[in-house]
């Protein structure tokens, strides 16, 4: 093993986190530069339908999410286009909005394949390096949808920046896509760690505590205080560990690590409904999808599945 290459992060083996696309933040105030842009023979388009992706069939079985412009104009009418910025090769790339109405019809169409963000990721049914993308053109054009008004005066808003700002047309006021910032965290104590359930989770599915982290306060203070908050449980170090961008429908999950100082767990039972210390050898079990009582950790798109298995299999400690 070559030591002088650098060990792949983490944070790039959750859902959504491969992104190669050189966002070019310096284009998108330059209106004529990115028309031109868009017009190019070579320009793809990832496109979604409200919040549902459109795919394009390749030559058998294959899919992409990129369509060229001629494509997506045969798709419908564009609400919102934003400018993603340029592949590794120089090409292009955007993304377009939809109406949500389209969605249905679409699937009618032979040479589309339809379906939900989520099992996009789940599936791998499009190349690894494809749905990093296609979640940073929901996340955008899906912000794009809900602030039609402006936050300050009401009035409506228009896309500005090539898609990365919108401007209100009474005040002035402007508008950034925002992302929200929420800690996940796996509390440990000893050789055990702290999976709880919550009750719109699948069967038997335990995963990690998280929740969103309040203003004036940093991410350890955020686990520590979710942790006490969600199962009762004082926490002393905590470690960061990696992260996962989250496009439902914007997010950046922040992946910790957390050192429990006691064993008692009092859950709250508004916000889970069961949970416990699990022993190394049963989140093992688990993982391998071996454990007795169909119990399992949540899959590999998930954040949660990278905390658990970077504790359990590679013995990262606090």
């Amino acid at each position: 093993m070559n030591d002088a290459l650098p060990r792949r992060e983490r944070s790039s083996f959750t859902g959504f986190a491969i992104n190669r696309l050189d966002r070019r933040e310096d284009l998108r105030n330059q209106p004529n530069a990115v028309t031109a842009l868009r017009h190019r023979s070579d320009t793809r388009i990832a496109v979604v339908a409200g919040e549902t992706p459109i795919l394009k069939r390749l030559d058998g079985e294959a899919l992409t999410v990129w369509f060229s412009h001629g494509e997506t104009e045969m798709l419908g009418p564009a609400a919102e286009e934003i400018f993603m910025g340029t592949a590794e090769d120089g090409t292009p790339r955007f993304g377009r909005l939809l109406d949500k109405a389209l969605a249905e019809p679409l699937k009618e169409r032979a040479e589309l394949f339809v379906t939900d963000l989520r099992s996009v990721a789940l599936k791998r049914i499009v190349p690894e390096d494809e749905v990093g993308p296609l979640g940073e053109a929901k996340a955008v054009l899906d912000w794009h949808a809900r602030h039609r008004f402006c936050a300050q005066c009401g009035g409506p808003t228009v896309a500005g920046a090539s898609g990365w700002r919108r401007e209100c047309t009474a005040c002035g006021a402007m508008h950034f896509p925002r992302t929200d910032p929420v800690v996940i965290m796996l509390v440990t104590r000893g050789d055990a760690c702290l999976l709880a359930r919550q009750a719109r989770f699948a069967p038997g599915m335990y995963s990690c505590i998280a929740g969103f982290v309040e203003p004036g306060e940093t991410i350890e203070d955020a686990v520590r205080r979710e942790s006490w908050e969600e199962a009762g449980l004082k926490v002393g170090a905590v470690r960061y560990l990696a992260s996962q961008p989250w496009p439902f429908p914007s997010s950046i999950m922040m992946g910790c690590i957390a050192e429990a100082l006691g064993d008692e767990i009092t859950l709250d039972m508004t916000e889970l409904e069961e949970g416990r210390w699990f022993p190394r050898e049963e989140v093992l079990q688990m993982l391998d999808g071996k454990h007795p009582d169909g119990l399992a950790c949540p899959q590999h798109i998930a954040i949660a599945n990278t905390l658990v298995r970077a504790w359990a299999l590679d013995g990262e400690r606090i």
